[in-house]
């Protein structure tokens, strides 16, 4: 069994949005969303957090762990599992027991606004592709292109978008916010806080 957190960070105070009238209303269906999308890539015992945020505090993370100053749609932090403090893949034996936290997700609502409008797909198309996008770099996929494809006619050579889209069409009768409804926009601006379309790390 799976276990994704999903949360909301207010970008002016950096504090989390616990009061029930600043909770995202879909922030369950995003997480149910992710556990579908780690079941198509078979993986289990998993457990990690998607943070979704506004421009400012996404700009603050990519200026403080890549020197980069501007925001981005999606940061993927995973963790280096090279490291002695993390601890290695769990075993065979404690897989029914134990969990294995490969990273977490950050996306801003902002700038997922701006790829919904310079693309032209709904914003929950786009939410879904940036979550896809977020768990496959988790899962230690990388690409080297900077656009991933929005049309579900454009073929690309590389694996790891050609999976994303390919498990976005597989998932397509799922919907975390109402098409055209502005929601993940609206919560962006009520100060709820890079698919590296816009260079996010992946």
């Amino acid at each position: 069994m799976n276990n994704v957190s999903v949360i909301a960070i207010f970008g002016e105070t950096g504090e989390s949005a616990e009061p029930p009238s600043c909770r995202i209303p879909w922030n369950n269906k995003a997480r149910l969303f992710a556990l579908k999308v780690l079941k198509e890539i078979k993986h289990d015992n998993w457990e990690f957090t998607i943070l979704l945020c506004d421009d400012k505090k996404i700009t603050e993370l990519n200026n403080q762990y890549r020197n980069i100053n501007k925001p981005t749609d999606i940061l993927t932090f995973k963790i280096d599992e090279s490291k002695e403090q993390f601890p290695a893949l769990p075993s065979e034996q404690d897989k029914k027991t134990s969990f294995y936290n490969p990273g977490d997700i950050v996306i801003s609502l902002d700038t997922l606004k701006e790829n919904s409008l310079y693309f032209k797909v709904p914003e929950d198309e786009e939410l879904r592709r940036l979550i896809i996008h977020g768990i496959l770099h988790l899962d230690g996929m990388d690409h080297t292109a900077k656009l991933p494809p929005r049309n579900k006619a454009i073929k690309t050579a590389e694996p790891m978008l050609e999976l994303q889209e390919k498990i976005l069409n597989k998932l397509d009768n799922i919907r975390i916010i109402s098409d055209n409804s502005g929601e993940a926009s609206s919560a962006a601006s009520r100060g709820i806080s890079s698919a590296a379309s816009r260079g996010g790390k992946k």
